[in-house]
């Protein structure tokens, strides 16, 4: 299959002499409405359009049907975020040959006056608050958000507004190149009550750093109501967070999560880490809120309810488990986690009682696991905590 890929930009194109002889030699073409009604004057009369839509899956079936080389219009550069790595993984042996215009990015720092050399884009267009959420915790001087109807620019202000991500002014593009094209800086605050063209881009830039602590205090935490001193205690959640390897996994299970302190800790570690974060106590789901929230710290997935009840099956396998709590049922957990594990799963507790820590290696060694690291902290007047990290065999 051969696949010419031109980006154009929000206006009627100028195509050069060859791509305008490559047009007339093309019988099939493809592209979205917008696109159509942009290059329609340029097609030949005997043209077919696939017009580019859900379900995917049909227009695929077209392109296969095809069994011609066909010519793709695609907004911007069809290289980034774009349509020209849609088809390298559909078709990875497939010829194509992308001739890409403008990001719609690009010609908003242009027309900004950006200096772009530190800006980084992520898209959320039909896509999670993933990318974003992780470069935010960055902190990186300059975002380019490409959006979509949903994650739209006051939807955006208000999610960093929520986290505490005052520090950034939002850039916004209207309509670029089109007749109603719009630039603008503006204030999360006025961003999140406005209104705005329905194709635009955003780029956030930051005007001060958020200072937030390597290891937060555990006074800086939200804790349970009368009990203060029922957080994983800084120096002990690094510790934790070492043992967990949190730099180098995609996805922690952090059960018994209670103030949340050590899920807060890891995502600020790594903004790309999925955290699964389990807790039967009711009132702690409102805590882990308020300390995302008050660190920064989105995207974490909170599972109410007893752990020994939850379907496990529906979550993203661990490559690490935290053990924060476990109800005096230890070995019980172990054979609840059982079919989850994978080959590469860690398991981490910080045990303060000796049965604890029996427990833990008991029930290790019955799932064919084995300690490879232990360390015993004392802390002030505390109790000493021992913390284990088990791999399987």
């Amino acid at each position: 299959m051969t696949f010419h890929i031109i980006g154009i930009g929000n206006k009627t194109p100028d195509f050069t002499t060859e791509q305008q002889q490559d047009i007339l030699d093309t019988l099939v073409f493809s592209g979205g409405k917008r696109h159509y009604e942009l290059v329609k004057d340029y097609l030949p009369e005997n043209h077919q359009w696939i017009i580019i839509q859900s379900p995917m899956s049909q227009v695929f079936e077209a392109y296969k049907k095809a069994s011609v080389p066909i010519i793709i219009f695609a907004s911007g550069n069809p290289l980034f975020y774009g349509f020209s790595n849609t088809l390298r993984t559909k078709y990875p042996n497939a010829e194509i040959i992308t001739t890409p215009y403008f990001s719609s990015i690009q010609l908003l720092a242009n027309a900004m006056n950006l200096n772009s050399n530190q800006l980084q884009t992520v898209s959320i267009h039909g896509r999670s608050w993933k990318a974003l959420d992780a470069i935010l915790i960055q902190q990186k001087e300059s975002i380019g958000v490409l959006t979509d109807t949903e994650k739209t620019p006051p939807t955006i202000a208000k999610r960093l507004l929520e986290y505490g991500y005052d520090n950034y002014v939002m850039l916004v593009g209207e309509d670029i190149e089109g007749e109603q094209e719009k630039f603008q800086e503006l204030s999360l605050q006025k961003a999140s009550m406005m209104k705005f063209h329905s194709l635009n881009c955003v780029i956030l830039k930051k005007i001060k750093h958020r200072h937030i602590d390597f290891g937060i205090k555990d006074t800086n935490f939200i804790g349970l109501p009368g009990r203060p001193k029922m957080i994983t205690k800084m120096p002990v959640r690094l510790m934790t967070l070492h043992y967990l390897d949190v730099l180098n996994i995609d996805i922690v299970w952090d059960i018994g999560f209670c103030t949340g302190s050590v899920s807060v800790e890891a995502k600020l570690k790594n903004g790309d880490l999925d955290i699964i974060a389990f807790e039967k106590r009711p009132e702690c789901k409102a805590i882990l809120e308020e300390n995302q929230k008050r660190f920064g710290v989105p995207g974490i997935q909170i599972v109410m309810g007893d752990f020994f009840e939850q379907d496990l099956a529906q979550f993203a396998k661990p490559e690490a488990i935290f053990i924060g709590g476990h109800g005096g049922r230890l070995e019980e957990l172990f054979l609840k986690i059982t079919p989850v594990l994978q080959p590469e799963t860690c398991i981490v507790i910080n045990a303060v009682k000796e049965s604890s820590i029996q427990a833990f290696k008991a029930g290790c060694d019955k799932i064919g696991y084995t300690i490879v690291e232990e360390s015993t902290l004392s802390l002030d007047t505390y109790n000493s905590i021992t913390l284990l990290k088990a791999v399987r065999k």
